[in-house]
């Protein structure tokens, strides 16, 4: 997403656009899987091919586009649902509506867990919202020895309003894990990790008003911006996170017998 590959900005309303666009465009992606109310499309790239592009789509019954907004920027609710996840935190505040921030989460045995340090933005729409990141550098967040440091270059969430209290939730990632991966993880990522993910957010926007009740229900900073707390961060102290200047490990010989049995889990 970096303009010019080189300089650090902050998402204007012609990148959230366009994000809509590829989100909402069916032109030159490939549909993967289609089943239980979830597709999942890859774009541009083989299938060996580790920089994949993945688009996911699901339709959440039940669930205001409001409330999936706000289990996504819940960082404390995510830690119930977001069984992948490690560690999750916010760095610091760049503008009322965007934010340095730090993610860690397990991936499949065997290979090693990753990490990403990203700039995130975000834009309420009408009854549409969207939230966007891609990865940069931060020097007090350098790579860490017990994970490989990955490198988002576009990531976000699209959700449509759809009435009656339902909503569409698109999710968009091209990532580059830094590894040369076995195919079977590749396949994987589309057929049984992007479908499990969206069935968990889903069932966590149907928690959500519940937990949110009995969890400070006033305090929601994404919406209300007077109350972020956090330290203001300055673009100047950001780089873009570019991959060929981080490790490579090669994983390509890992078996797949060594998943476990919920790895396997749709």
């Amino acid at each position: 997403m970096s303009r010019g590959g080189e300089m650090v900005y902050i998402p204007d309303d012609s990148d959230f656009s366009s994000f809509r666009d590829q989100c909402e465009s069916l032109e030159g992606w490939h549909c993967r899987y289609n089943k239980a109310g979830v597709t999942v499309w890859s774009q541009g790239q083989e299938e060996s091919c580790t920089v994949q592009k993945i688009k996911t789509r699901i339709s959440c019954k039940d669930v205001p586009a409001e409330t999936l907004y706000d289990v996504l920027h819940d960082t404390s609710y995510r830690k119930k649902w977001d069984s992948n996840m490690i560690e999750t935190y916010d760095i610091g505040r760049l503008t009322v509506n965007a934010d340095v921030g730090y993610y860690s989460w397990k991936c499949p045995s065997p290979l090693k867990n990753r990490d990403f340090v990203t700039l995130r933005s975000w834009l309420p729409l009408g009854n549409d919202y969207m939230i966007i990141n891609y990865s940069v550098k931060h020097p007090k967040y350098p790579p860490r020895k017990d994970f490989v440091r990955a490198v988002s270059l576009q990531t976000g969430y699209l959700i449509k309003a759809n009435g009656d209290g339902a909503c569409t939730l698109y999710y968009l990632t091209q990532v580059d894990p830094r590894g040369s991966l076995p195919k079977w993880v590749v396949n994987r990522v589309s057929q049984f990790v992007a479908p499990k993910a969206m069935k968990k957010i889903y069932k966590a926007g149907l928690k959500y008003p519940e937990w949110k009740r009995r969890h400070d229900p006033e305090y929601k900073p994404w919406v209300y911006p007077e109350q972020n707390t956090l330290p203001s961060v300055s673009l100047a102290e950001l780089s873009v996170q570019h991959a060929d200047s981080l490790e490579n490990i090669d994983e390509t010989g890992l078996p797949e017998d060594h998943l476990s049995a919920s790895d396997h889990e749709a």
